[in-house]
């Protein structure tokens, strides 16, 4: 696990002394990344300065050091990430042994890349990665990104020169490129709270896309192609042969060796565990495989409503693990909001990030590597909005009754259904219903299934009103033929989740949390293996008799009793929309004043104020939205000239 960035200069105007230097600005800029290390390469002839900073996992010596160069002299690689099976990827290559320099995967991955080609090294490969690879003998720069898209990697064009790094702070950095706010990515940010690949927050900066490789020559040509596409897997269907059994016992067995290669390791490792049933199963199975108690951690709240941290315990007492918690109060949470525009270099809108930082910070004090459970709700049907979603459809009802029904609830407004829910006992009331019922009017006047789903995961419904001037970016889940090739609206629901919300949202704030601590997150759910296997599996099975995530259930209660994992769902997150009422509350009027807004035009400052006086009064609760414009502008605020 690592941090990589490096530039390829077209017309190779550049001594060898000025790329190099280039390449150490750009990854001084991620040295938090990797603190154990650095390193850089330089092809004055190409053009090309290949940039590493290294947080030694395997081979901890200097033969594992980057950028490093194959054994015939003509490829260099600065690679991000780790590649599991790197041992059987070594077996292939005859004579690899004798010649081996060291023992890392780099080594292994670069000799395979010269061996067999990248496309052919990467379908071989098991882990997550993003590397960039140079071969001096045909000039062309290649630049790989793993399947699901666990590692990032931005690249981007200034003038006659192609930048490319971990994150855009790296980018950043070079000269050439030149910051200019993309206002359709900005409103496609203010849709989901994220900036949906391949697009970046500014002009000309993309994310490489999970799954592909770009291949960019000396004349600036690029061929960007797929070498692992979810789509084709997703659209194969399921296999009708697979019984609810065969589905279990196949997915332990798959998951088992996902975990069993993730505790390859020199440096202590552990695991994430909040109590829930995907953490509880990766801390099940890594028990299962290792030797001795493996090190687990949680954070825990005092609000109730956030705290999972007593569900945890009792899950690690069961499986024997040495448990470390850690209770944060509101003042840690806060002080973690400053630090957020400079871990997210783009506008990143998910408060989740808060506490997950604290779990890496609490976790980094005690291992350096750390598993997490991260991809199960994509792949075993596990959100709620799964739910939400298929209910509000009303697949059984006619579209006309759907909507009419939407209109009826939606001419109250929040204030008066909240008014009539107080005559409701307070043990049976739900917290902020006018709101939901108000989300819910909206989504049953959908027109079609896909705006069910975009109007269930929108955080500004109409962004173009909020960004004037833009044109909301496309996504992978805005794709017209996606409904006609992929009919269940569950499964369609779980594919535009699996490529724009996992990648850009969970994986994203995973990768920043975790990275600035210098703590490398491994997640064995997302093998791609195990994935392979989930889409195997029709959506009746994901969600069987009512219950979500039903083949994961029953791996965990082969290890676990079900009376300890069995309780509703809990989002990790903390209490944004009370906290803007109060503590936050100066902060946020800072940040949004009016004037302020407005004279930076980019945003519509009387909608905001709208919404600011609103949640203010408690009549309406806009904690999500208003998150979304706050983090941008704390974003703009350290990131935008």
């Amino acid at each position: 696990m690592c941090g990589i960035a490096g530039l390829f200069d077209l017309s190779r105007g550049q001594p060898t002394g000025a790329l190099e230097h280039a390449a150490r600005q750009m990854t001084a800029t991620i040295a938090h990344r990797g603190p154990d290390g650095s390193g850089v390469f330089a092809d004055e002839a190409g053009g090309v300065a290949l940039g590493h900073r290294r947080l030694a996992i395997l081979d901890l010596s200097d033969a594992g050091a980057q950028p490093m160069t194959s054994a015939d002299g003509r490829f260099v690689i600065a690679f991000n990430g780790e590649i599991y099976n790197f041992a059987d990827i070594a077996r292939e290559l005859p004579g690899f042994g004798a010649a081996r320099r060291g023992n890392s995967d780099t080594e292994v991955l670069l000799e395979a890349c010269a061996r067999f080609g990248v496309e052919a090294t990467v379908k071989r490969a098991v882990g997550m990665f993003a590397f960039a690879l140079w071969d001096k003998r045909e000039r062309v720069l290649t630049l790989v990104r793993d399947r699901l898209g666990i590692k990032p990697l931005y690249w981007a064009k200034a003038g006659r020169m192609i930048l490319f790094g971990s994150e855009v702070k790296a980018i950043l950095a070079h000269p050439a490129f030149r910051p200019e706010l993309d206002r359709d990515a900005l409103a496609a940010y203010m849709r989901v709270g994220y900036v949906p690949a391949p697009h970046g927050i500014y002009r000309n900066l993309f994310k490489l896309r999970p799954g592909h490789i770009l291949r960019i020559a000396l004349d600036g040509t690029t061929r960007d192609e797929a070498f692992w596409d979810l789509r084709t897997i997703a659209c194969a269907g399921p296999d009708g042969n697979l019984t609810p059994d065969d589905a279990v016992d196949q997915l332990e067995e798959r998951l088992t060796e996902a975990v069993r290669l993730r505790l390859v390791s020199d440096v202590p490792l552990g695991a994430f565990l909040s109590g829930g049933i995907d953490s509880s199963t990766v801390v099940a199975l890594m028990q299962k495989c290792a030797s001795g108690p493996v090190k687990t951690f949680t954070i825990g709240f005092g609000e109730a409503d956030y705290d999972e941290a007593a569900h945890a315990r009792v899950v690690a007492a069961h499986l024997g693990t040495e448990h470390t918690d850690l209770t944060v109060t509101p003042d840690d949470a806060r002080a973690v909001i400053p630090l957020l525009p400079e871990m997210h270099d783009e506008p990143f809108a998910d408060a989740s990030a808060i506490p997950t930082y604290l779990l890496s910070r609490l976790t980094r004090d005690h291992v350096t590597v750390a598993l997490s459970g991260d991809g199960g709700d994509e792949l075993f049907a596990g959100y709620d909005r799964y739910r939400v979603a298929g209910t509000a459809r009303m697949g059984f009802a006619p579209a006309a009754m759907r909507r009419a029904l939407g209109g009826m609830i939606g001419a109250l407004p929040p204030a008066v259904w909240d008014a009539l829910f107080r005559l409701v006992p307070a043990s049976r009331r739900p917290p902020a219903a006018g709101d939901k019922l108000a989300k819910l009017a909206r989504v049953l006047r959908a027109r079609s299934d896909d705006d069910v789903y975009r109007a269930v995961i929108a955080q500004w419904d109409r962004p173009e009103e909020l960004v004037p001037g833009a044109v909301c970016a496309p996504d992978a889940a805005t794709d017209p033929a996606l409904a006609r090739d992929l009919p269940d609206f569950l499964a369609r629901m779980q594919y535009c989740d699996s490529v724009t919300y996992l990648p850009d949202d969970i994986l994203t704030k995973v990768d920043r949390a975790s990275m600035a601590v210098a703590l490398e997150a491994r997640v064995p759910i997302l093998d791609h293996r195990v994935v392979e296997l989930a889409w195997r599996m029709p959506s009746s099975l994901k969600r069987r008799g009512g219950i979500s995530k039903w083949p994961l259930r029953e791996v965990l209660y082969r290890h676990v009793p079900r009376e300890l994992v069995e309780r509703p769902k809990m989002g990790f997150g903390v209490p944004i929309g009370a906290w803007l009422r109060g503590p936050l509350r100066d902060w946020a009027e800072t940040l949004i004043a009016p004037d302020r807004v407005a004279r930076e035009g980019i945003l519509n400052s009387r909608l905001i104020a709208r919404r600011w006086r609103e949640h203010l009064s408690g009549r309406r609760n806009w904690s999500y939205q208003l998150w979304t414009v706050l983090m941008f502008q704390a974003w703009r605020e350290r990131w935008l000239p």
